[in-house]
């Protein structure tokens, strides 16, 4: 699986750049959002143990594999450790015994990529890092990284004398840029890898239960006629998805859109020939409006 539309994340293993996001979808609807994904050509699936749907996200890997005529090599898979027990932070025992829970759910011997999914607690990221540094060193993960993680963060595990991570997975989008965090990731040779990369859109995350931190006023803003993405895809011939899709993608970091709509599935994974002009860039850099939206008690990124 080698194509201009992967980055390479560490030695012998790439990353698509566009891959299916499965955050809020509920696990008896995951196998078939992710078979769908799959047959329309993604080929690359986000989940995490938090998002309680590795079981149907397994199924429909095992089904879309079948359907669209793949092999497992063909597929990338991402998942994430969910850092804390109800009362407490995981030990790195416990990390390790996560990974094989994941791992039995989604029916795989291996994952493609596995994420600390948060930064909770000092201590026990030392102890979780160094689990999942073993389960790299044991083939149980392709690669690993980190999610939602900042400079100071990631300079402990590498001050612990622990391995840089291959990857970090963070909210980046026009609202959020994070242009020191990445300049970091970039100087560290750590790949910035985005979600969330929609939620400038006024139809972000609005259905009942799907909290975030974006205000009425956000959503507002974006419902206007004149709001700048509308008129920046306008001027390409995209949907505005597809434009806020594509402006991660010409900055390298591969983005994990999520929908259960097959058309939209599509339309949001044919963003990999928008070349947005450098003039337009530019001016993107300026609609930053700092931590991100995701989280509604705040950005992570930005904790202690």
């Amino acid at each position: 699986m080698t194509t201009t539309h992967e980055r390479e994340l560490t030695p012998g293993v790439r990353i698509p750049l566009v891959g299916f996001g499965t955050y809020l979808i509920p696990d008896d609807e995951a196998a078939a959002a992710v078979e769908t994904a799959l047959v329309a050509g993604y080929r690359h699936v986000d989940t995490a143990e938090v998002y309680e749907n590795e079981t149907g996200v397994g199924e429909g890997l095992r089904r879309g594999v079948r359907q669209a005529g793949l092999e497992r090599d063909d597929i990338f898979v991402t998942t994430k450790l969910w850092p804390l027990t109800q009362e407490r932070n995981k030990t790195g025992a416990e990390a390790a015994r996560s990974l094989d829970e994941s791992l039995e759910r989604l029916g795989l011997e291996q994952v493609d990529l596995y994420l600390i999914h948060a930064p909770f607690g000092r201590e026990q990221r030392l102890e979780q890092w160094q689990a999942l540094a073993e389960a790299y060193e044991n083939g149980k993960a392709r690669a690993i990284g980190v999610s939602n993680f900042n400079a100071t963060h990631i300079d402990e595990l590498i001050e612990a004398g622990l391995p840089v991570p291959h990857a970090n997975q963070i909210e980046l989008h026009p609202w959020s840029q994070k242009p020191e965090l990445v300049a970091y990731l970039h100087h560290k040779s750590i790949m910035p890898v985005a979600y969330s990369s929609l939620a400038p859109l006024s139809t972000w995350r609005t259905a009942p239960g799907h909290a975030s931190g974006k205000t009425e006023e956000m959503r507002a803003e974006g419902e206007r006629p004149d709001h700048p993405f509308k008129k920046l895809a306008d001027k390409y011939g995209v949907t505005e998805a597809q434009f806020l899709l594509g402006w991660g993608v010409q900055n390298g970091y591969p983005v994990l859109p999520k929908s259960t709509d097959p058309d939209r599935m599509r339309q949001n994974l044919d963003v990999l020939s928008l070349r947005i002009e450098d003039a337009d860039m530019d001016a993107i850099r300026r609609l930053d409006r700092g931590p991100g939206l995701a989280w509604g008690e705040g950005d992570p990124t930005t904790s202690a």
